[in-house]
């Protein structure tokens, strides 16, 4: 009898350890299955941004996005002065192109409407008047006033790839450098070559006509 119980109890004991490790089994195939559900999620948000948000057609689309995009922190205060700089290449922080320029006039335009206060720093000292017209910006360092207050400056960058390019735009406090909101857009306007947009595209040809000897 002795054997008997003891036999009972080994079974037992092997019962609830297989039930114990299944157990276990399970909540681990549950929470890998919670992950990937999760994980699955996040990528169609992903999808779903890059299609209806990040990915635009046109270039006020792409411009529009940006804008919209940055306005969505809400640690941007509308109340602090806004300084927009030129857009860069990516590979040359100091050279820009009539496509960079467009962008952050363009983005003067989005961000004023949306209500912040945007500043011109390029303003000049007094209005110059000659016989074509009168003016008060300027890009000479001389013409305009030598500081600016305490305020958030965008910048940006622009990389051309095959058939679109790829803008990133940051808002910075230029005190303490940090980036208080950011901004990615593409602007895939499907053209293989887009030198005419910026106006790089590399001379026509030329043949020598000369006269047969």
């Amino acid at each position: 009898m002795f054997k008997s119980v003891l036999k009972s109890s080994i079974l037992a004991s092997s019962l609830l350890l297989t039930v114990g490790c299944a157990h276990k089994s399970n909540d681990a195939l549950s929470q890998e299955n919670d992950r990937v559900q999760t994980t699955k999620q996040h990528l169609e948000v992903a999808a779903d941004n890059q299609k209806y948000v990040t990915t635009q057609n046109t270039l006020d689309a792409t411009i529009s996005s940006l804008a919209a995009q940055m306005m969505q922190n809400k640690k941007m205060d509308t109340n602090k002065p806004v300084l927009i700089t030129s857009f860069v290449r990516l590979d040359q922080f100091k050279k820009t192109t009539e496509f960079g320029r467009v962008i952050s006039e363009s983005l003067i335009n989005e961000l004023s409407n949306r209500g912040f206060n945007i500043i011109e720093f390029r303003g000049q000292m007094a209005v110059s008047i000659n016989e074509e017209g009168e003016y008060f910006i300027s890009r000479k360092p001389y013409e305009i006033k030598g500081s600016i207050p305490n305020t958030y400056v965008v910048v940006g960058t622009y990389s051309r790839q095959a058939g679109r390019i790829m803008l990133n735009a940051r808002v910075i406090d230029n005190i303490t450098g940090k980036i208080i909101t950011s901004a990615r857009s593409t602007y895939a306007h499907g053209v293989a070559n887009d030198c005419m947009m910026f106006g790089d595209c590399a001379p026509a040809r030329t043949i020598n006509i000369v006269k047969e000897r």
